[in-house]
């Protein structure tokens, strides 16, 4: 324990004296071509986007080099807070404890949690009408007294297959914050990682998951990924989907509800950069400012909702 204690001290006191040195660098020479290593990881939700980013960023600054892994949005956190990596990738509120800690953080982007059941669900088309009440969201993964599809209203004998995340998640916390409760509380069959859920969803007829919406539609077709679809939310309580309430067929229609406020908050939310206090790296700065800027557009082509200007505003200002 001592030597791994040691080991462990040694690679983030080198890795401390790196950074120190790239910004010694920095200051010396702000006018130089952009260069350094931006290392990213946290939440699956930001993965796709964030790699999008780097893409684009990499092309004008091509001696910049930028690393990322998906781990949930409590690894990225934990990442950020330690100054293990540049920038952790968060997908739900942050804690207060978190910000006592020193935690800097901005919006970047705003996606949402959606419930999801498997494509070939034989009263599929009953639920895409009737949809599932928030209280029945809550007697399967709250109370877990909710067995089988007729016991949420649906006329199937098929039992209830819930799925909900083993890691600490960023879709896990908004999906329970939406029930009123925390991540912990959720019951189910736990499983590592969005993309785990959805292929665990894809292959069990009588399953019941939740994804974020990167991981449930296809952003070149902008439809439900095959073998999977959205359950819809019967927001009003009124026992079917109203016109006002039917925006999953397509993702343009869902981001537009979205950012019209029509999809409940949470599990919609706010996906977030952190950093282990200011950051100070003009390499991280550049990045995070062209995020809030240029790379703006990829937002939506990526399958995520615009920020609100004047969130963009206060983003941009808090990180000068």
């Amino acid at each position: 324990m001592n030597y791994l204690f040691t080991t462990l001290s040694f690679c983030l006191l080198l890795l401390s004296s790196c950074r120190n040195q790239q910004n010694k660098e920095e200051e010396e020479n702000p006018q130089r071509e952009l260069q350094g290593t931006i290392s990213i990881s946290g939440a699956f939700a930001l993965y796709p986007v964030t790699v999008a980013w780097a893409e684009e960023f990499k092309k004008l600054h091509p001696k910049v080099r930028i690393d990322i892994s998906a781990g949930g949005a409590g690894k990225g956190m934990t990442d950020a807070l330690t100054h293990l990596v540049d920038i952790g990738m968060v997908s739900r509120k942050i804690h207060d404890e978190e910000i006592r800690r020193g935690v800097w953080f901005i919006p970047v982007a705003k996606d949402a949690v959606l419930p999801v059941m498997n494509g070939s669900h034989p009263q599929l088309d009953e639920l895409l009408k009737k949809g599932l009440k928030r209280g029945d969201f809550e007697r399967i993964y709250i109370h877990a007294d909710a067995k089988k599809w007729s016991d949420v209203g649906i006329n199937s004998v098929l039992p209830i297959h819930a799925y909900t995340r083993s890691d600490a998640a960023g879709s896990a916390e908004s999906w329970g914050a939406y029930l009123g409760k925390n991540q912990e509380d959720l019951q189910g069959i736990g499983v590592f990682g969005d993309p785990g859920v959805s292929q665990a969803v894809m292959k069990d007829i009588s399953a019941i998951g939740y994804n974020n919406i990167v991981y449930a539609y296809d952003s070149k077709t902008k439809k439900p990924l095959k073998g999977i679809r959205p359950i819809p939310i019967d927001i009003n309580e009124n026992g079917m989907i109203d016109p006002e309430e039917n925006f999953y067929d397509s993702l343009d229609d869902l981001m537009l509800a979205i950012s019209e406020n029509k999809f409940p908050t949470p599990p919609a939310r706010n996906l977030y950069f952190v950093c282990g206090g200011q950051p100070k790296r003009r390499v991280v700065k550049e990045f995070i400012h062209w995020i809030l800027t240029e790379g703006q557009p990829y937002v939506k082509s990526a399958g995520y909702v615009h920020l609100a200007k004047e969130t963009i505003d206060s983003a941009t200002v808090k990180l000068q």
